[in-house]
């Protein structure tokens, strides 16, 4: 079988070691790729956004099964143009995409689903008197976010009035392009965050493991929103009861209003969780797999992950088994100075092999010169350790972090620290 990963990012390279161990020996592609990707995969030039270019590459290439990595391509349509070309395609359509692609059509689906989520009310640019006269009269914490895609950053938590109508200011004002020309504003929930991710053919649903990353850049969630500092897999506060809840309540619902709109929901689901004392609510859906939670949800995957995305892609997923390790594993991100800000790039990596003895390195923002890897992005690097414990799997994934050097490099030394307050190493 041959497979097109498309993405160029740490999601893609832990997605094709993922396919690369399964025992159908699949011939793997990517596009664009990275320097990471490339020992694995044919890296083709073709950027994740060219709509065209890949749909013409997967074609000329007979490719049997194209897996989406980042949301974009997604919202813009890939994956309608490559099953109308005849191509399995694990990602949504379009339409099933618009649950990333704006969160004031989240919202409004999970009302019309009766799916729980927090108290929200949207606003165009055309209405900023208004917006900031709900911030104002608004209890705090106070959460804005950008309704488009703005790659994990679009979301502040303001503790005060002023932080909050600075951040409206600056949505509104253009801050994220078209993506912040609509606002939601939305009730701050209490409780403890947690990522569910289900594989779903529309119908038939498959949980893997449960995760939670570390959006801020500082240790002890300081500073601003990142597309996530680091993550670690299982997470404790899922309880299996938990999780019931979450295909009951969230999941089957979503998929059901989703059918009902005509979406052709193949992929992921991946829920955003935040356990509260009432139980599991949604704070936003993802269309694709998480960056970094697939570097440790893919991992603990025992069984064949191409067999996987296989079935969701053809509708065939219905009695799939599926088997995840009762291991953990945790993913450290190693980022450039200045991050989520502006950064520079083409610093040199050195120490990659020696950290590739003890956790497995996945390349994110990296492109090869010569002999040499050097930085090529704001998140570089994810360092993942697997073990019998979180504590374990913590400790592979620091050491490799600690043989490793770039100019600027910037981590987090407090990753699974929520997690490690669930458990006792023996």
């Amino acid at each position: 079988m041959k497979v097109l990963v498309v993405g160029s990012g740490g999601r893609e390279h832990a997605l094709l070691l993922a396919l690369a161990r399964s025992p159908q020996r699949p011939t793997l592609l990517c596009a664009p790729g990275n320097a990471g990707t490339a020992p694995l995969a044919r890296n083709v030039p073709i950027a994740a956004d060219d709509i065209d270019g890949l749909v013409g590459l997967a074609q000329s290439e007979a490719v049997d099964l194209v897996v989406v990595g980042p949301e974009v391509p997604l919202v813009l349509g890939l994956a309608d143009r490559l099953r109308e070309a005849g191509i399995a395609t694990f990602g949504p359509d379009a339409r099933g995409a618009r649950i990333e692609g704006s969160k004031a059509y989240a919202n409004t689906l999970m009302d019309r689903a009766g799916v729980p989520t927090a108290r929200s009310r949207t606003f165009e640019a055309g209405d900023a008197e208004a917006a900031r006269g709900y911030v104002e009269a608004h209890a705090l914490p106070v959460v804005l976010k950008a309704d488009g895609l703005a790659a994990g950053k679009g979301v502040v938590i303001a503790e005060s009035t002023p932080e909050a109508l600075s951040a409206l200011d600056d949505m509104l004002g253009g801050q994220f392009g078209e993506a912040g020309a609509t606002v939601v504003i939305e009730d701050f929930l209490e409780g403890e965050e947690a990522s569910v991710f289900a594989v779903t053919d529309g119908e038939a649903v498959v949980f893997l493991a449960t995760a939670q990353d570390h959006k801020r850049i500082g240790e002890g969630d300081t500073g601003p929103n990142t597309g996530g500092m680091g993550a670690y897999a299982p997470a404790p506060a899922v309880t299996p009861e938990t999780l019931e809840q979450v295909r009951e309540r969230i999941v089957q619902p979503v998929l059901k209003a989703l059918r009902d709109e005509g979406a052709d929901y193949r992929g992921v689901l991946f829920c955003g969780l935040m356990l509260t004392d009432s139980g599991p609510q949604v704070i936003e859906f993802n269309c694709r797999f998480g960056d970094p939670e697939t570097q440790v949800i893919l991992p603990l995957l025992d069984s064949d992950p191409l067999d996987l995305l296989w079935r969701a892609a053809t509708h065939t997923l219905a009695g799939a088994e599926v088997a995840i390790s009762p291991e953990a594993a945790a993913c450290v991100v190693l980022a450039s100075a200045g991050y989520p800000g502006s950064y520079e790039k083409g610093k040199p990596i050195d120490g990659l092999d020696d950290a590739s003895g003890v956790a497995t390195v996945i390349h994110a923002g990296t492109r090869r010169e010569g002999d040499e890897v050097v930085t090529n992005g704001g998140r570089v690097l994810g360092v993942v350790g697997r073990g019998a414990t979180l504590v374990q799997a913590l400790g592979a994934a620091y050491e490799g972090v600690d043989l490793m050097t770039f100019e600027g490099k910037t981590f987090r030394r407090d990753i699974g620290r929520r997690g490690l307050a669930h458990v006792v190493d023996p």
